[in-house]
């Protein structure tokens, strides 16, 4: 029999359980297509929401197939942020699926898009706006903003904290856009120039002044052919481009290729289109942000 501290002590408990399981009840539950976007709304968010990604840590949008289960998900959904400009390619079959009445937030609303014919030929990709665009700080911002406004437009009980979260979040990628164009300073204007798996980088490269090629055009699901390589590795070696790079949501061997064969260095991994597991390097998006800044200075300030 329980003595009367015991029974305290687990009422208390109960008490404390039954609490937790209210708050969590009571958060808006939301869906985020991809990492990086969910890192987003987690930011803004805060203890208001509960957000599930769709495609998680590591994993590559442009190939994903959705499962019945991602359909539930996104029916049980309240708001589903989405990047937009073509990147879900999947996603108004899933959406239809789903029968969600859930409004649908495109994140990327009042950001100018980059086009991007396909590189090197890829003609799937002609015309079609490049979707990369949290790849520019100042563009993240639009995004977080547009996270908010929907956040509270679904909660407006919580727009104190929304406010609040996105204020406090702004001022870590105001630090964040500060860093990255000094350390790009120091970077020799002559010397920036890489190579990547897919063409992920647009939006860093017109903000930053780092000028990226890539053998597949701006989705991954492209095969690039002998010839697209074969001028690669052309320009490559007439333009002396330091430092080639692989990427977490690609096939790293078409870079390792083009590197043994021009004698560039192999600059490591850049992550674009996927925050990493916890055991990786980026599993936020300043993170994300801050390691590729890391490897791009390490490979080509001389």
């Amino acid at each position: 029999m329980l003595t009367r501290r015991e029974a305290l002590a687990a009422t208390a408990l109960a008490a404390l359980f039954v609490a937790a399981s209210a708050r969590a009840q009571d958060r808006l539950n939301v869906i985020a297509s991809f990492s990086i976007l969910g890192d987003f709304v987690k930011n803004v968010g805060g203890d208001r929401v509960e957000v599930a990604t769709l495609v998680g840590p590591n994993g590559n949008a442009h190939v994903y197939a959705p499962s019945p289960g991602d359909a539930k998900k996104v029916a049980d959904a309240k708001l589903v942020f989405v990047n937009g400009l073509g990147f879900e390619g999947w996603l108004e079959r899933l959406v239809k699926a789903s029968g969600t009445k859930a409004p649908i937030v495109v994140a990327t609303k009042g950001i100018k898009p980059l086009e991007r014919a396909g590189e090197h030929g890829h003609d799937h990709d002609h015309g079609r706006a490049d979707p990369h665009a949290w790849q520019s700080v100042a563009n993240a911002k639009i995004y977080v903003a547009n996270i908010r406004d929907a956040l509270i437009a679904a909660d407006p009980a919580g727009k104190d904290a929304y406010l609040a979260n996105a204020a406090a979040y702004l001022a870590k990628l105001d630090a964040l856009e500060r860093d990255v164009r000094e350390v790009v300073a120091k970077i020799p204007a002559d010397r920036r120039r890489v190579i990547t798996s897919h063409s992920a980088f647009g939006y860093f490269q017109d903000a930053y002044g780092v000028s990226f090629t890539a053998p597949q055009g701006v989705s991954t699901e492209a095969e690039a052919s002998a010839k697209d390589v074969a001028a690669i590795i052309a320009q490559v070696r007439k333009q002396k481009v330091a430092a080639v790079f692989l990427e977490n949501v690609t096939d790293p061997r078409l870079v390792e290729q083009i590197a043994r064969e021009t004698g560039a260095k192999v600059g490591g991994t850049l992550y674009s289109d996927a925050l990493t597991d916890d055991k990786g390097d980026a599993t936020t998006y300043i993170d994300l942000i801050r390691h590729n800044l890391r490897q791009l200075a390490s490979a080509l300030v001389s």
